[in-house]
């Protein structure tokens, strides 16, 4: 990727940045400038993978780690990012935020047990609010939040009713913060993603599972991660500054019609 300078001496933290579509936004705001903090959950080797690959595109980027769904993941995830910036002597504070991370749950509703909704719930909703709420104190006057949903939220599909449901409660939170932070110019929006093609999501392994998502696109193909990086980096910048409190469907205009 080549280095532009649309979010130079920025910084943002992408949740979930070190696979799949959170991958793509962490390397576009790199190229695009950002000095941008890599969270992961879990897979530690994937959060270096992805700073690595940053860093040899002429980017610059650190590894995050805070498990999210369990009490105290906000403060554990602000504590880790405040120690990295200042052991770089980068100023403290933060320019961009994106709350990309979160599970699915492919169950119908008969399907889901409580522990299965309160699991997802906690990760895709309960996270994303108080990683938000605490990332006030740090946002720059002027600052984007950009929270990453699903298209799934206008489509009627109940193989997937609680992860919707997580994901609508989200969209709400981008309306409500898009009021509440317009006075000090900050900006608050979603991206909706539709099927897309990342490495881990095993569905897609099958062709016929392939064919049958990527035609539900007027575009005839699956979505890439770089597709909704490309959404997200727009929104994040200057050039978005009068766009606040939208649900951008980045979907591939999935079920447009009948």
């Amino acid at each position: 990727m080549t280095t532009t300078g649309r979010h130079r001496g920025r910084i943002a933290l992408v949740t979930g940045g070190s696979r799949g579509i959170g991958r793509a936004i962490s390397r576009r705001l790199a190229a695009q400038g950002a000095l941008v903090a890599v969270h992961y959950g879990h897979d530690h080797a994937a959060a270096e993978r992805t700073v690595k690959e940053i860093e040899a595109d002429g980017g610059r980027a650190f590894a995050v780690h805070a498990e999210l769904g369990v009490v105290g993941d906000a403060a554990t995830l602000w504590t880790a990012f405040d120690r990295e910036l200042a052991a770089r002597d980068a100023p403290p504070g933060l320019d961009i935020l994106v709350n990309n991370a979160g599970i699915t749950l492919p169950r119908t509703i008969e399907q889901v047990t409580e522990d299965d909704y309160d699991r997802v719930f906690a990760v895709n909703t309960k996270a994303p609010f108080f990683i938000t709420q605490q990332a006030l104190v740090r946002l720059r006057d002027g600052g984007r939040i950009v929270n990453v949903s699903s298209g799934a939220t206008r489509i009627a599909y109940p193989a997937i009713v609680a992860y919707s449901m997580t994901k609508a409660a989200l969209d709400h939170l981008t309306l409500s913060l898009a009021q509440h932070l317009g006075p000090r110019g900050i900006t608050v929006n979603t991206v909706a993603p539709g099927f897309t093609e990342t490495e881990i999501n095993p569905t897609l392994r099958d062709p016929q599972i392939r064919q049958a998502l990527a035609g539900a696109s007027v575009f005839n193909r699956l979505g890439a991660p770089a597709d909704i990086a490309d959404v997200v980096a727009f929104l994040a910048g200057d050039d978005a500054r009068w766009i606040t409190g939208q649900c951008i469907d980045a979907t591939g205009g999935v079920h447009l019609g009948l």
